[in-house]
């Protein structure tokens, strides 16, 4: 076979096994391209063979070896574009979107279940007129326990161990600093004193069911003219209604506190049992809720108020126990851990 031949014949072969190539097996087109185009290609061997010709047709067959080489370039391009659309087809049809089904809902977070706690319990002392007061958490000694009348040597600092920086710097145990640094800063000529203060505090303790380490409090303290027990009573019969429901009832039981005389730990009538006794109640009827009682005088004489002409009332009670009795918690840990099963319950 003549070499014009030949490259009739190659062209007519490299269309055939061009249009054979399916879209699946797209390497093959470049192998073939190689193969044909290439400097080691079928077409390159065919033009050694042109020195071998007549003077006289070498340029004829020379101009053929440009148009097959045009030819062929152009029909593996063409092809080339053939086999990416049909890759393309291929793959929307197989990832096809259905514009008509509904969208994916996109889930949106929520306040942490103590977050709202306090905010609410904000909301109710805002609207009695009280103001909200933050502290710092690192606290001095002297303010977290000697300015609430717990010198160094009390025996009731046991009760409320906590982690300490240095002999004279710890994080608190209470809020009660914050009471205690806004005292020093109270003009009492502008009338009484109205505050709360919430936050997180640490003590020492066992992490289990009912007790961590760290826990959050809201304390409150009015100080003024003529502050008396039943001040107190009314403001706490107010927090029970408001947190707990409008037929909610009080208690008021003797206790102790260094920071308040007298002082009384309050009860609320139960919520799930009416005050009949459940499990909630423990059957009594009662469930306790915070710590109260009349600021002691001390706590007011080193603040710089004169006991005689000024009294005052405080209390303190916790977040996470009013989340707990509110939800049915009986896992403080859950409020801590960070699972989203937990807290998506209280958006």
């Amino acid at each position: 076979m003549d070499l014009q031949a030949q490259l009739e014949e190659l062209k007519k072969s490299t269309q055939a096994q061009l249009q054979a190539i399916k879209a699946e097996n797209a390497k093959e087109l470049q192998d073939l391209r190689v193969k044909v185009l290439g400097k080691k290609g079928s077409l390159t061997e065919l033009l050694k063979g042109l020195k071998d010709l007549p003077n006289e047709l070498r340029p004829v067959v020379g101009k053929q070896v440009n148009e097959v080489r045009d030819v062929l370039t152009k029909a593996f391009e063409e092809q080339g574009k053939i086999l990416a659309a049909a890759k393309i087809q291929a793959q929307l049809e197989s990832e096809s979107l259905d514009v008509t089904l509904p969208g994916r809902k996109i889930s949106v977070g929520n306040r942490h279940v103590l977050s709202q706690v306090t905010e609410e319990i904000e909301d109710i002392f805002l609207g009695m007129g009280f103001q909200v007061v933050d502290g710092y958490e690192v606290e001095q000694d002297y303010y977290n326990f000697e300015r609430m009348n717990l010198p160094k040597d009390h025996p009731a600092r046991d009760m409320q161990d906590t982690f300490y920086i240095s002999e004279d710097i710890l994080l608190r145990t209470h809020t009660s600093p914050v009471q205690a640094r806004t005292l020093d800063k109270h003009d009492f000529s502008k009338g009484p004193l109205k505050m709360i203060s919430p936050g997180r505090v640490f003590r020492r303790d066992t992490d289990d069911a009912t007790h961590s380490h760290q826990f959050h409090q809201i304390e409150g303290l009015v100080v003024g003219k003529n502050i008396s027990m039943g001040d107190l009573k009314g403001t706490l019969e107010m927090i029970s209604k408001k947190m707990f429901g409008e037929d909610r009832k009080i208690r008021l039981r003797p206790s102790y506190f260094p920071f308040t005389e007298p002082s009384v730990e309050v009860d609320v009538s139960c919520f799930k049992c009416g005050g009949k006794g459940c499990n909630v109640c423990k059957k009594t009827g009662w469930i306790e809720i915070l710590g109260a009682g009349m600021v002691h005088p001390r706590v007011l004489e080193m603040a710089g108020v004169d006991s005689e002409e000024y009294s005052g009332f405080a209390f303190g009670l916790g977040q996470e126990r009013i989340a707990m009795l509110r939800y049915g918690i009986n896992d403080i840990r859950g409020f801590y851990q960070g699972d989203s099963r937990f807290t998506e319950q209280f958006k």
